[in-house]
């Protein structure tokens, strides 16, 4: 192999969903409409929390900061997916392909983290409710909340450290729609031994812990919940879980499918898992959070009410000025 191959790549191609061009504008309009759905339903969550006093509480604290999160998950990804519809190019320098990878893993890392800090919230709440106040601090759920980011961002700076020091030959072409760990990884030409090897043991264990956190909460919730004595109490105690175990499959199943598998076998059926977690979840977090909570609802409407009398306000005092003059 000549030594132009081994020369450190300055960009790379990302192939995107479908290579064929009629693909290219209906993708595009799909994942605008996917986008601008997931930033105008996440930000409405963060305002109708903020601006309710009722959604004060740890749960909704956060609630608002997974939003955040979803927000700047598929900020990430989306925009630059969005871009290399309509260009022929399709291009990704670098530096950007790493700084792009460090971001995903540290909000997906952030994501999974906050859903096992929600499962504590929800176990405490309905095996504990008499400490719930005492136990769910203001104090403690910021410790919980920089936890997860200081761990997400210390844990996504080594992987892509490890990447950085692999040498990448021609072609440069990622059989995905951004630079995620797997992908990129395969046009490595230098071994990647020791990125597999970290990303089955560290990698998995930053994945697997909040798992089991998750899975240990409701376990215990569900012990709580058998020995309520009336059938509106376990179905009340149910409907405030509900929601947030239907994100917990839907992240956590995709992701388990794409990472928890040889390099070797990654394929394109992973990219579809991909979208259900960096895209699908974090649209659909919000319709899963609102549809079946009374609190969300209420508050949303407020917020809804609110700023349509601002409208209102603001077109009636324009509506004057122009009659003044």
């Amino acid at each position: 192999m000549g030594m132009s191959n081994l020369t450190r790549l300055s960009e790379f191609i990302l192939i995107g969903l479908s290579s064929h061009p009629e693909d290219q504008k209906p993708l595009f309009a799909l994942f605008l409409i996917m986008y601008l759905v997931t930033l105008t339903g996440n930000l409405l969550i963060i305002l109708a929390i903020r601006s309710d006093p009722k959604l004060q509480n740890p749960m909704y604290f956060f609630l608002s900061i997974l939003s955040f999160a979803d927000i700047c998950y598929t900020t990430v990804v989306v925009p630059k997916m969005l871009v290399n519809f309509l260009s022929e190019t399709k291009t990704i320098s670098y530096a950007e392909c790493l700084t792009q990878m460090y971001f995903f893993l540290v909000f997906g890392n952030i994501d999974s983290y906050l859903l096992a800090v929600m499962a504590i919230d929800r176990y405490v709440a309905i095996c504990n409710p008499f400490h719930y106040v005492t136990v769910m601090n203001h104090r403690r759920c910021t410790l919980l909340l920089a936890f997860s980011v200081a761990f997400s961002c210390l844990h996504s700076l080594l992987h892509v450290l490890l990447v950085n020091r692999l040498t990448f030959c021609a072609p440069n072409v990622i059989q995905h729609f951004f630079c995620d760990v797997n992908p990129v990884l395969k046009l490595a030409c230098s071994s990647t031994f020791v990125n597999e090897v970290v990303a089955m043991t560290e990698g998995m264990a930053s994945v697997m812990a909040p798992c089991i956190c998750i899975i240990i909460s409701y376990l215990r919730i569900l012990i709580a919940v058998f020995n309520i004595p009336s059938a509106s109490g376990k179905c009340k105690a149910f409907s405030t879980c509900s929601s947030h175990l239907t994100v917990v499959t839907l992240f956590y199943g995709s992701i388990s499918y794409e990472y928890f598998h040889p390099l070797s076998r990654y394929t394109v059926k992973d990219r579809v898992a991909t979208i259900i977690y960096t895209v699908l979840t974090s649209m659909l977090n919000p319709f899963i959070y609102t549809l079946r909570n009374k609190d969300m609802k209420r508050g949303l409407e407020k917020l809804i009410s609110r700023i349509k009398a601002q409208m209102d306000m603001l077109s009636t005092t324009q509506a004057n000025k122009i009659h003044r003059s």
